[in-house]
């Protein structure tokens, strides 16, 4: 077990957990000058990141982080991510937390087994922290955080040899040999059999600083080339370009650790079990009702210019989903984004409705003050034997 995993773990869940929570805000988020007090805004949604951004590059608790230390537990590490999670002005139930931490864990599992050669995985660490920057370039304190962070990685892992970051690597794969959760966005692209286990590619470009396989050559007790013998691939391989970069700015090359969420996707369509009704009807409905979409857009300028009364009672805040039901996820139009990110998971693990709630302004300090100090959270598992409580003892002071 390498004691320097664990900033890499950490920053490559935060930066994926990140993206997740940036796209179902953005889709759920109303123009400023559109929105009723009740529903959640692009400036919320800025709200809600820098404050986690803020939180996860706190400097004590990335000097506490990058001390030589094995891995926290699952759950001690998993309760880190509920406190992160909680930084904002933003709430998150139990089942909603499940599914993002389910979708932040096989994303990054997916990114270190397809890495070219150990030390790539900085390369993925730097890609999530680049799209991090993008998401706080307007808030120049932050950036400098995140800056920092930058510099102590460069620092610590710019001088290791290749036989430590494959150490990394073999104990990152240790941490994730479990974890089997199938999700549909892996699944669509055939990069994840029905079982959760991923399938690795055999073509593409090879490692930086090897040669592509297909010739074998021999040399004599001189050192002497004495004959070659080429071969026949499986693959279809192909030499790198160049190196990425793992300057403080740069280009990284791979692609891996970028914003999946990003990118548009056609709707996922293959289900089973009891999704299988929906399967049928959307195929006996392939051609759309121009008539109907004309509808639907009618109706939703109609509720948009209702001038709808605040509830009563002590309830305030914003109210929205972060994942839907596994069979609307789905069935999600294209372009929903994380709608065909979501988990499939088995009937009796499903949930009907997850939401975030968001208190209003005036609250906003104090609510945050209580979750950082006060907030309930499942001890770490006696197999941890304390591991994690350092950190977590640290948020509790942030």
């Amino acid at each position: 077990m390498s004691a320097r995993t664990l900033p890499l773990l950490f920053l490559n869940l935060g930066g994926e957990m990140l993206y997740i929570l940036d796209q179902r805000l953005r889709a759920q988020s109303i123009p400023g000058e559109k929105a009723r007090k009740d529903e959640w805004t692009d400036v919320d949604r800025k709200r809600v990141m820098n404050d986690i951004i803020t939180t996860m590059f706190n400097k004590k608790f990335m000097e506490e982080l990058f001390k030589p230390q094995e891995l926290y537990s699952k759950k001690a590490l998993r309760t880190v991510y509920d406190r992160l999670a909680h930084a904002s002005i933003m709430r998150l139930n139990q089942a909603s937390m499940d599914k993002l931490y389910d979708l932040m864990t096989m994303a990054f599992k997916y990114q270190v087994l397809l890495c070219p050669r150990p030390k790539d995985i900085l390369l993925v660490t730097f890609n999530h922290l680049d799209a991090i920057k993008d998401f706080i370039c307007d808030a120049p304190g932050i950036l400098n955080q995140v800056d920092e962070t930058f510099r102590q990685l460069i620092e610590m892992y710019g001088s290791l040899s290749a036989g430590e970051f494959q150490l990394i690597r073999q104990t990152l794969l240790i941490f994730f040999q479990d974890m089997h959760i199938r999700v549909s966005i892996f699944l669509k692209d055939k990069v994840q059999n029905s079982n959760g286990r991923f399938v690795l590619p055999i073509s593409g470009p090879v490692p930086w600083g090897t040669e592509v396989p297909g010739l074998i050559r021999m040399f004599n007790c001189k050192g002497d080339e004495v004959k070659r013998t080429e071969f026949t691939t499986g693959g279809n391989y192909v030499t790198p370009q160049r190196e990425g970069s793992f300057e403080l700015y740069g280009d990284r090359v791979l692609k891996l650790g970028t914003n999946m969420y990003s990118v548009s996707r056609p709707a996922e369509t293959h289900t089973s079990g009891s999704s299988k009704t929906l399967a049928s009807s959307a195929k006996e409905n392939i051609v759309p009702n121009p008539l109907a979409k004309e509808e639907l857009n009618f109706l939703a300028r109609l509720l948009g210019g209702l001038e709808i009364k605040k509830p009563g009672g002590s309830e305030t805040g914003f109210r929205l989903n972060l994942f839907t039901t596994d069979e609307e996820e789905e069935y999600a139009p294209a372009g929903s984004g994380l709608g065909q990110a979501a988990l499939t998971r088995p009937e009796e693990l499903s949930y009907k409705v997850v939401n975030i709630e968001a208190t209003e302004e005036p609250a906003r300090r104090a609510e945050l003050e209580r979750i950082l100090g006060d907030l309930e959270v499942a001890e770490p598992c006696a197999e941890s034997c304390g591991k994690g409580e350092d950190l977590l003892a640290l948020m509790d002071g942030l």
